[in-house]
């Protein structure tokens, strides 16, 4: 049993770190789908606030949960760069697929709550205007290229930022932090420096290590907000997901115009088109989120 909890742990892992190393759906909503987020967010806010005991179980399963999370986004990435820039519009598709199933799910999932509390619906508008306006404001200016070789201070306090904001996206069920980064212009630049210095090149050392710190920091303010959210507002909160999931898709579709070549220059790429548009890929991403809503839901009859 518990050898059979550690695979089954390690692969949820998996699966939010393939969701994690390409925009469209965070971990956290293959979390929500597969049915292990209330236990993720309580884990993260045991190991900050919870007794001794309560800390050591919460390690314990954020262990086996990062393991399998490490060994998918390294998977990712050393096959993720290369892959992105030259199908771009396919891989675009099947995150539109991936959104655009995954809202009805979590709407499904959380039926009960949000027919409880119906007028919070207008929170759906709030996430969704606030991620097409950071969208609108970024992505929408093709010039926005930040590179990553001789960062300047500001470069440092600029991806620390993103680092945060991009984190608390990811342990969100809602937008991707990956989608976060493509809108900061930073998406290529930090795979790429991951997977030069998982190739023994350090250039890229010292500012992924204030990422990393970005990223930690991002955890610790986040995931208290987030567990208070959910117990006393969830269904404002699911509202407020859906809507970011919503934006998120604009998000995808203005993705194309950040990408650049190994110089950091700007390819010049259109937006995702009716003419560029793969219905197989978005049908192949919806497939997926299926798939994992009814591994959730086998998760759960064998619970009960």
């Amino acid at each position: 049993m518990k050898i059979k909890q550690l695979i089954m742990t390690m692969f949820h892992g998996l699966c939010m770190a393939l969701a994690d190393s390409v925009p469209g759906v965070s971990g956290g909503t293959v979390a929500f789908l597969l049915g292990f987020y209330d236990n993720f967010i309580g884990s993260l806010n045991d190991l900050m606030t919870g007794n001794l005991e309560a800390k050591k179980k919460a390690l314990i399963y954020l262990v086996k949960l990062g393991i399998g999370w490490a060994i998918g986004m390294i998977a990712s990435i050393l096959v993720l760069t290369s892959v992105f820039e030259s199908h771009i519009y396919q891989i675009s598709s099947l995150f539109i697929g991936f959104i655009l199933f995954a809202i009805p799910v979590v709407i499904y999932q959380e039926r009960a709550c949000l027919k409880e509390k119906l007028w919070t619906a207008f929170m759906i508008l709030l996430g969704a205007g606030g991620v097409w306006a950071l969208t609108y404001f970024t992505v929408g200016n093709t010039n926005h290229v930040v590179s990553l070789e001789n960062a300047s201070i500001g470069t440092y306090v600029y991806v620390f930022i993103a680092g945060a904001i991009a984190i608390c996206a990811m342990v969100l069920p809602g937008i991707s932090g990956s989608t976060l980064l493509l809108i900061f212009g930073l998406y290529i630049s930090i795979i790429s420096a991951i997977k030069e210095t998982l190739t023994l090149n350090l250039q890229y050392l010292p500012i992924l290590i204030v990422f990393g710190i970005g990223v930690i920091t991002g955890i610790v303010s986040i995931v208290r907000f987030i567990r208070i959210a959910l117990e006393k507002f969830r269904s404002a909160t699911v509202f407020f997901i859906v809507g970011m999931m919503l934006g998120s898709l604009y998000s995808v579709i203005m993705g194309p115009t950040t990408l650049t070549d190994d110089n950091k220059i700007s390819l010049g790429l259109e937006p995702l088109s009716f003419s560029s548009f793969h219905v197989l890929f978005f049908i192949i991403g919806g497939v997926i989120i299926i798939g994992l809503q009814l591994l959730g839901s086998m998760k759960s009859k064998q619970e009960n």
